[in-house]
């Protein structure tokens, strides 16, 4: 009979998740365990993540909802059902702009200064930055997401959706135009949400 080895292993006194969860997580990605494997005999489990938007980085309310649409989505993975987390980002049109326009007053610039192309050129920088911020940060929270999947707003699949939904709304009569009063932002020259006030 063969002795097991004799291997010496001292604990860390506390958890030190960079030497753990980096790894693992890499792992499971190079392995696709967040990619769905479809059973045409079982109904799947979908959830779609409500896309943060590209305004800087994830705060404390975006990692309560993502830990728990992860529980969510792992079970119904551990229960062997075809399971699809569906990551995203939302431009946030307004928002971005705002805090781009911020970023520029600070070198002394405005969006009147640079011109519409060189803005828009500003925007998009900003936009691929804080994306790649949020799926990092989604990552490191351990997010079992389709990362193959990941959809921006802006994206022509997501925009043309939208606009289809709004015509089909319109043509049923659920959403209509008419004259109202609206919150108008003088600086913006755009009508804002009642949540943008």
């Amino acid at each position: 009979m063969t002795e097991a080895p004799n291997i010496q292993y001292e604990m860390p006194k506390a958890y030190e998740p960079n030497k753990v969860e980096a790894k693992w997580y890499q792992f499971w990605l190079e392995k696709g365990y967040f990619k769905p494997r479809i059973d045409p005999a079982k109904k799947p489990f979908v959830i779609i993540m409500p896309p943060p938007n590209v305004t800087g980085e994830l705060h404390i309310g975006h990692a309560l909802t993502a830990t728990l649409e992860d529980i969510m989505t792992r079970w119904h993975r551990m229960k062997g059902e075809p399971t699809l987390w569906l990551p995203g980002i939302d431009h946030a049109g307004i928002a971005a702009q705002v805090v781009v326009e911020q970023l520029l007053a600070e070198g002394g610039l405005n969006r009147h200064q640079l011109g519409r192309d060189k803005f828009l050129e500003r925007m998009r920088q900003w936009a691929k930055k804080c994306r790649g911020t949020i799926a990092e940060q989604h990552q490191r929270l351990g997010a079992s997401c389709d990362w193959s999947r990941e959809v921006f707003t802006l994206d022509e699949g997501p925009s043309r959706a939208v606009r289809t939904a709004f015509v089909r709304l319109y043509h049923k009569g659920l959403i209509y135009r008419g004259e109202r009063i609206i919150n108008w932002c003088p600086r913006c020259a755009t009508a804002l949400s009642d949540l943008e006030v």
